[in-house]
């Protein structure tokens, strides 16, 4: 049996489908009050039937957060994928660390008490380091802590070193390196608000730019190193290094939008980051946008698939592509 944590976000939504590919039935936890909404759009994405999908999953409820509840739900599990996260660059890093953090440390536990055969992890390239020269970053680039990470990139990072900790003690496990992960999500969330504002029409771009990567490549190769001896062993998976302007000039192509034409300077979105963030912490609201997501959407930093692409032999599918299938499935909607 697989089981699969996170199964209604964007990545466990698409791994789910992909998996029902090759099996009869699946494990998936999700919590009691767990919408199942944005799954079923997911499915229609492949035009599947949502309620014959949702059948072939066998629910178990629990929480990231009680190791007992991920115990209980291993029970007869082979292999884990655990894809469950709070993906944010605008919130505090108390619920980060509590949610990626410690939850990726109760799921680890709760693998080894149940000798999992394997284990696949979500990580972030935010989790990676950088290189002094400013070339590419990969897997070997040296991670080091400063000003300019974001709480969410220290919560990867930690929850990464969780399951290097369970690798130390035993556990057969491979870890996966996102870039910002495009597709459908069935949410107005993460990487998807770019869809919906697009949708509306935005007149503003910056000029960061970062490592992009279609959601089905994820999971493709998820399931293929899953599958594979490779052990102890992480993975960069970017399809595209890729300015913002560009991404975002692509979805206004594909929703037949105008395309943002007026540049915000990095020196204007952190001084509006700041006092959005000033204002949230005085009036009780979560900002919209803080310093975190300004420097954010004003970096450009680059990343590296080689060591993938070697060993697997793994194609990415161009950001054009997988960024005009969206765009055509939301405008029917």
């Amino acid at each position: 049996m697989i089981l699969v944590t996170g199964a209604t976000g964007l990545v466990g939504g698409h791994l789910i489908w992909h998996l029902l590919q090759e099996n009869d039935r699946i494990a998936a936890i999700k919590r009691s009050s767990s919408n199942l909404e944005p799954l079923k759009t997911i499915f229609r994405f492949y035009n599947a039937d949502p309620d014959e999908m949702l059948s072939r999953i066998d629910w178990r409820i629990a929480d990231v957060l009680n190791v007992e509840s991920l115990t209980a739900a291993m029970h007869d599990v082979e292999i884990v994928y655990h894809c469950a996260a709070v993906v944010s660059l605008g919130i505090g890093s108390d619920v980060l660390t509590d949610t990626n953090v410690r939850g990726t440390r109760n799921v680890v536990q709760a693998c080894l008490s149940a000798k999992i055969k394997k284990l696949c992890f979500v990580s972030s390239i935010a989790a990676c380091g950088k290189y002094k020269d400013g070339k590419p970053a990969d897997e070997n680039a040296e991670w080091t802590d400063d000003v300019l990470r974001s709480a969410y990139s220290r919560s990867k990072y930690f929850s990464e070193q969780e399951v290097w900790k369970g690798i130390a003690a035993g556990l057969n496990a491979v870890i996966v390196n996102p870039g910002v992960i495009l597709g459908v999500s069935g949410q107005n969330a993460g990487s998807s608000q770019l869809f919906y504002q697009m949708q509306k029409g935005l007149m503003f771009y910056t000029m960061g730019g970062t490592g992009y990567v279609d959601v089905q490549d994820v999971v493709r190769a998820m399931i293929t190193l899953t599958k594979s001896e490779i052990s102890g062993e992480r993975f960069v998976l970017v399809g595209e290094n890729a300015s913002n302007r560009y991404i975002l000039w692509y979805m206004a192509d594909g929703f037949g939008r105008k395309r943002p034409f007026i540049n915000v300077p990095k020196s204007v979105l952190l001084f509006a980051g700041g006092m959005m963030e000033v204002f949230g912490k005085i009036f009780g609201f979560q900002p919209l946008i803080d310093k975190g997501t300004a420097r954010s959407a004003t970096n450009r930093e680059f990343y590296s698939s080689a060591k993938i692409e070697k060993a697997i032999g793994f194609k990415f599918t161009q950001m054009t592509d997988t960024i005009s299938g969206v765009c055509t499935f939301l405008n029917k909607k």
